[in-house]
């Protein structure tokens, strides 16, 4: 046991005489290496250009995420999908476009990233935990540059996406908007729009040959989606890269003639160009050179001061303790540092007072992705103040979105986006406006409105009444002095106190403004019966007196004639066929003015918008049409009663309600009218041509059909002679239905039988030709059956000696 005790004592000594000398071995180690290679990694944002609150990696990670970085091709672990076949036209037209501006894809990139951290934001407002903790929480937009490998980054701490999003959103589901994109473009539209249609993410394909997306979602792992524009894509999970935490990164591989877009100094200007009023910050880590102070040695500064140099030395005496500070010299150093771009105070939380034009037509193309030179039409900002406090900012666009009608009554869609005390809340909440406002872009800012708000919630808040009210009535006042500020639109003595260039600049507004939205506010009448009398002072026509030009109703009531009480219009297809229709005759005759409506809705219109300003509206082409007492009309009555009475029983099979003396017709025989309160002519026409339509049900609507003749016309009269002398005659009682088979037709009716009628023109133009009623078709001439039937034998003869030389001669095929 002694002897044991001894060895193992032994041991122990030699074991502890070692550890000393390895312990200096590794601190010389260290310090060798302090010269050539840290032992730790430097941390990201330590010179390397990468974000600076990244986390610490180890050497393999650091090596992995240079790899990922330089590479160009698809890793091969990834799992690969093919474009979906939409999302592929899209990319061809982008890839092969010959368009100038490529700087579109950067304000595309940062308009989808400050949407990511609207999500998130919102979702954090009932749940604070899903922002996470430190750098997490930090709701800001990052732009890195790598010049060496000519990559762009840009990152959020958005929502991010799951590996489901990735595929869903960038790839194989197309949306509706991808194949409204990929028409206007192959008809010649302006790749600028492709924000408003949702595929803007594509348009990275200008600049970059390859691309890599990186997200982490709160809800699945990080994942890397990548593509060559080749028509496929592959996903992989991320285990090159440094974690996100949350968000997205974008990695963009320029193309060779893409190299601008390495200068920070582009970068920067396409910020302030494109996303000044992002709700984010926008950073971009930049570098700079700095004058720094560092201790000069002795045998330095003797150098420095016989030869001039960039650095300068300074020496500084404590004048209180008399003693000598130690000599510096100042060295310029370059330092990285994120520089925040969009640093403008949110402009709705201004003063209307401070912002200029250029201003809010910045934020209004930033507002509704709309980079085109046009500036909108009007806005309107404004706060509301009392028991409801908010603030508002209005914009009419100069153009119609491209499906404003498609879908109106089914979409939930509002161009009108809802924040709460300055957080974005929705921009899918339809309940601010009404739908026949929601070609309106803006914004609603409320401070009354509670932070965790839903649409449920809103819908019953009772502050939502009061909110939406206030908004119509400031965005029909904006709409409103679109019209005043047009000096086409104002009177001449209001036209000289207009300044010239505001009068060319404001000039065509209102007429641009009808053109793109006219349909808005007709439906805003059928729809809005509290401000009905707001938006007939909006409605603008063509009329007999306008000279092509549109007119207001102000405008018709100020032309009427003494004494006329209604306002006359006459529906149809077209201005040109409508100034030919025999309903205004007399009325055109007499001075009269008469509206033209000529768009399908004005039927619907006209049935809600019964009168204006204490003057009703009249139909000329239905009964009921006034345009003062005759005093012979009692008498021509008289004379014609025969007549109308016969004309009447003829048509018994016509359904025609009664035959009378017109009071509207000067050159044509006759016309048919309807019933003061059924459909006209072009109603009828439009609910025919529905697809869903029911014609057993549309037979109630039908108004009753009115033949008013003209008693001075040579046709009419001589009928009147014909019948007096022979009722029964059949010939005259067939012109009676030729004339009102032509006049329903000229009335713009469709006629029930046009067979008939086209026999009975013909019929007329044999009697003017002087062919007998029972002249008959010449019967065709037949062959003979004879010859019918040797035809195909001797067809077949030939086919079979054509066969026989066939076997006899070697065919072309066996030659070769």
């Amino acid at each position: 046991m002694k002897k044991w005790s001894i060895v193992s004592s032994l041991l122990l000594l030699i074991l502890l005489s070692q550890l000393p000398d390895q312990g200096s071995k590794i601190h010389a180690n260290a310090e060798e290496n302090d010269s050539d290679e840290l032992v730790d990694p430097p941390k990201i944002e330590d010179k390397l250009g990468a974000v600076p609150h990244g986390l610490s990696t180890d050497s393999d990670v650091a090596k992995r995420e240079a790899e990922s970085i330089s590479r160009k091709t698809l890793r091969n672990s990834a799992e690969k999908f093919e474009f979906q076949a939409e999302v592929s036209r899209l990319m061809d037209i982008i890839i092969n476009s010959l368009y100038s501006n490529k700087d579109i894809f950067l304000r595309e990139l940062i308009s989808n990233a400050s949407d990511a951290l609207d999500k998130i934001r919102f979702l954090a407002l009932t749940d604070k935990e899903i922002l996470g903790e430190g750098d997490d929480a930090k709701l800001e937009i990052q732009i890195k540059l790598d010049k060496e490998n000519k990559i762009l980054s840009i990152r959020d701490r958005g929502i991010g996406m799951t590996k489901e999003d990735l595929i869903k959103n960038l790839g194989t589901i197309a949306k509706s908007g991808t194949s409204a994109f990929v028409e206007k473009m192959q008809t010649g539209g302006d790749l600028n729009l492709i924000g408003q249609f949702g595929v803007g993410f594509y348009s990275v394909y200008l600049v970059a040959d390859y691309v890599e997306v990186i997200s982490k979602h709160n809800d699945d792992k990080q994942y890397v989606w990548e593509s060559k524009a080749d028509g496929s894509f592959a996903i992989s999970e991320d285990e090159w890269n440094e974690p996100l935490g949350r968000g997205t990164e974008i990695r963009l591989h320029l193309r060779d003639e893409a190299g601008e877009y390495v200068a920070e100094s582009k970068l920067k200007e396409l910020v302030k160009k494109y996303s000044e009023f992002i709700n984010f910050p926008i950073s971009i880590w930049t570098s700079r050179e700095v004058n720094v102070e560092v201790p000069a040695d002795e045998d330095e500064s003797t150098e420095e001061g016989t030869s001039e140099s960039t650095s300068e030395e300074e020496e500084v005496e404590d004048e209180e303790d008399g003693e000598k500070k130690p000599k510096t010299k100042t060295v310029k150093e370059t330092t990285y540092e994120w520089e925040v771009l969009n640093d403008v105070k949110a402009i709705w939380l201004r003063t209307p007072k401070e912002v200029t034009d250029e201003e809010y037509a910045k934020f209004y193309r930033s507002l509704a992705k709309d980079f085109s030179e046009e500036k909108p039409l009007s806005w309107s900002h404004f706060t509301a103040e009392g028991d409801v406090e908010f603030k508002a900012l209005l914009f009419v666009p100069p153009k119609a979105p491209h499906d404003l009608y498609e879908s109106y009554y089914n979409s939930n869609k509002s161009n009108l986006k809802l924040f709460v005390r300055r957080v974005f809340i929705s921009d899918e909440f339809d309940e601010l406006l009404p739908k026949y406002l929601n070609f309106l872009m803006g914004l609603v800012d409320s401070d009354t409105l509670p932070l965790n708000v839903s649409r449920e919630m809103l819908q019953q808040h009772s502050s939502l009444k009061t909110i939406k009210k206030k908004l119509i009535r400031k965005a029909l006042d904006m709409i409103r002095r679109i019209a005043e500020e047009d000096p086409d639109e104002s009177s001449d003595k209001e036209k000289t106190d207009v300044e010239s260039s505001d009068k060319d600049e404001k000039k065509g507004q209102y007429t641009k403004f009808w053109n793109e939205f006219g349909k808005s506010v007709k439906l805003g009448i059928i729809e809005d019966a509290s401000n009905r009398n707001r938006l007939a002072k909006l409605l603008r026509f063509e009329s007999t007196k306008s000279g092509g030009k549109l007119a207001s109703l102000d405008q018709y009531i100020s032309r009427m004639k003494a004494g006329q009480k209604d306002i006359f219009y006459i529906t149809g297809t077209s201005k040109e066929q409508l100034e030919k229709s025999p309903f205004l005759e007399r009325l055109t005759k007499k001075n009269y003015e008469v509206i033209f409506f000529t768009d399908p809705v004005d039927e619907y219109l006209m049935q809600y918008l019964m009168e204006y300003e204490d003057k009703k509206f009249q139909n000329v082409s239905k009964e009921g049409l006034k345009l003062g007492k005759d005093s012979k009309d009692k008498e021509v009555k008289d004379t014609f009663k025969d007549l109308t009475k016969w004309w009447k029983d003829v048509l018994v099979s016509e359904n025609v309600d009664s035959v009378k003396i017109s009071n509207r017709l000067d050159n044509s025989p006759c016309v048919v009218v309807t019933s003061k309160y059924g459909w006209s002519a072009n109603m009828e026409r439009i609910m025919q041509s529905q697809t869903l339509s029911d014609a057993n049900k549309q037979a109630y609507m039908r108004g009753k059909r009115v033949l008013e003749i003209n008693p001075r016309h040579p046709i009419i009269k001589e009928l009147r002679e014909r019948v007096i002398s022979d009722p029964e005659d059949e010939s005259v009682k067939q012109t009676a239905k030729l004339v009102y088979q032509t006049s329903l037709m000229e009335s713009g009716f469709v006629l029930s039988d046009p067979k008939e009628f086209a026999n009975s023109i013909y019929s007329s133009v044999k009697t003017s030709l002087k062919i007998s009623s029972d002249a008959t078709v010449d019967e065709e001439i037949e062959a003979d059956e004879a010859e019918e039937v040797e035809t195909p034998k001797e067809v077949n003869e030939e086919d079979a000696a054509v066969n026989e030389d066939a076997d006899t001669e070697p065919s072309y095929k066996d030659e070769l």
